[in-house]
């Protein structure tokens, strides 16, 4: 987590200051509850509001206190206490260090994801926008990065839109199963605090009351979540390798935007990189770094332990704000796409004609002729394209065998480009209804 690829919209939630405010309206609630079963004082509730809303919580003096206590949660409360006074001796009623801290990152989670689900509606209108735009823009489909058959550009966005709206989906079911609170003290039986304090606070802080906690809220519902950014990491490098390879300089199907006084390279002034897109395939691979620690952090010792602690102070801020940089980034990518259709034409041509060769072996076969052969008479006129630079229509009409079997009409008809785009509007329909 460096400025560099930080927004402080998201680095804010996993800030200090935000972290410790957080502790407190946790403190505070459970106090509010407590008060309403009669186990402390109404006044003194309130009176813990009231002072501690009234102050910035000094995390200078916090750390101070830590390196004496060595144990952040006590530093929290002595310094709550010298903000609030006598009363504080209410705070924290048959609580633990867990029902904080996991509510609390949970809490952040909820809050990270919020803006993570927002950064996914921008892209994906970013996405929808730019593939109405070139749903006709014929061009070359690949595979093992060989020319295939022909798709449309729409078609390739269509297909990321998709994709992404699968990820959004997962993660709003992500951030249901994170969304969890836990006030259930130690090893999470309830013995010095009522279930009713948990649902209080659950309530009042946006989560629903963990169904039965160890003292820690298990970790397989973490594990899901940073699983789940790793998939949308996962996508997010997909798509940005796809424009990569459509802006070699080879293919040069696509571009990113090469802003005015932007610079390519520091030895060779002509170069103009996917920079943008090279730097989303590393940030997708630091998100991805989270999910193994995420899994490993299931296996607890017993009721607890804390292996999965440091973990988390690290994968939380690093990966929610690694993703919602890449997101924002992959969104401006879009948007500003150059796309150069002419070369997507000339690209399309450039083999004179191979893209077509499956629509012959097809009418071959549907003519009488056998598979074996069908193969063996396309495959044979195709080579001459790849190694002598010939046209593939001018080869197949020259070929007695096969204008033996199919007419000089029935050849030209199976090279309409038109046939391969004819369900486009179905697929359309079926991404964006």
């Amino acid at each position: 987590m460096i400025p560099r690829y930080s927004r402080s919209v998201m680095t804010d939630i996993w800030s200090p200051a935000s972290k410790f405010r957080i502790w407190f309206e946790i403190e505070a609630h459970a106090c509010d509850a407590l008060a309403e079963l009669g186990v402390i004082p109404e006044q003194a509730a309130k009176t813990i509001w009231e002072k501690g809303n009234a102050v910035e919580f000094d995390v200078g003096r916090i750390d101070e206190i830590e390196r004496e206590t060595k144990h952040d949660v006590i530093a929290f409360l002595t310094h709550l206490a010298e903000i609030v006074g006598p009363d504080a001796r209410f705070v924290h009623q048959g609580m633990t260090s867990s029902d904080v801290l996991d509510t609390c990152f949970n809490v952040q989670l909820a809050k990270a994801t919020d803006i993570l689900l927002d950064d996914m509606d921008k892209l994906l209108a970013a996405l929808k926008k730019r593939a109405m735009e070139h749903k006709n823009t014929v061009t070359i489909g690949r595979s093992h990065g060989i020319h295939a058959e022909p798709t449309t550009f729409g078609v390739k966005l269509a297909q990321a839109y998709a994709e992404f709206e699968r990820c959004r989906q997962r993660l709003v079911q992500a951030r249901a199963e994170i969304a969890t609170c836990a006030i259930s003290g130690a090893v999470g039986t309830f013995a010095n605090i009522e279930p009713a304090v948990e649902e209080h606070v659950a309530k009042a802080m946006g989560l629903t009351a963990e169904p039965v906690s160890t003292q820690v809220i298990p970790r397989d519902r973490h594990a899901m979540y940073f699983a789940t950014l790793g998939v949308i990491a996962s996508s997010i490098e997909r798509l940005a390798t796809e424009i990569r390879h459509l802006q070699r300089t080879e293919v040069l199907e696509v571009e990113e935007y090469f802003a005015p006084g932007q610079k390519g390279s520091s030895a060779m002034p002509h170069k103009r990189n996917p920079v943008l897109t090279e730097n989303l395939t590393g940030l997708a691979r630091i998100v991805r770094m989270a999910v193994v620690p995420a899994m490993e952090n299931v296996a607890l010792w017993h009721e607890r332990d804390i292996s999965h602690s440091s973990v988390e102070r690290m994968i939380g801020p690093d990966s929610t704000v690694t993703l919602d940089f890449a997101l924002n980034r992959l969104t401006g990518v879009i948007e500003k796409l150059l796309v150069y259709p002419e070369n997507m034409d000339k690209n399309l041509n450039k083999f004179k004609g191979l893209v077509h060769s499956q629509r012959v072996l097809l009418a071959l076969t549907q003519a009488g002729c056998s598979r074996e052969d069908s193969y063996r008479l396309v495959q044979r006129n195709a080579m001459k394209v790849w190694e002598e630079d010939k046209d593939f229509l001018t080869e197949l009409l020259a070929d007695a065998e096969v204008t033996n079997v199919l007419s000089d009409a029935e050849i030209r008809e199976k090279f309409d480009l038109g046939y391969h785009t004819k369900h486009v509007d179905t697929i359309f329909q079926r991404v964006f209804g």
